[in-house]
């Protein structure tokens, strides 16, 4: 599974202290079953003295080979320990897809 997949990358890279790599291609327009549609949640002292854009950056280029092939949408949310304490260990929710030009 692509879950498996993107668990353990992040995982080997990051070391994070906690992660949640949860599936949401369910709220979207696609068959059922699918794994396109991901949100990270990732804290990681590796994050420490790093930008937001850094952050991301570091996950795209890890999750490359997937973003390019097989994911279609990906959310992330990186926060160091201390960030994600401050955030009482919660993370913000994804909106329901609108699909395509609904408004």
């Amino acid at each position: 599974m692509l879950k498996d997949i993107l668990e353990k990358k992040i995982q080997q890279a990051f070391s994070p202290t906690y992660m949640d790599v949860i599936n949401e291609s369910y709220m979207h327009n696609v068959l059922k079953g699918s794994e396109s549609h991901f949100k990270l949640v990732i804290v990681s002292e590796e994050f420490e003295s790093k930008r937001l854009i850094a952050r991301h950056r570091a996950v795209n280029s890890l999750l490359a080979e997937e973003l390019a092939n097989q994911i279609h949408a990906l959310s992330m949310h990186t926060y160091t320990p201390l960030e994600w304490e401050a955030e009482q260990k919660v993370s913000p929710e994804s909106p329901m897809c609108m699909g395509g030009n609904k408004k």
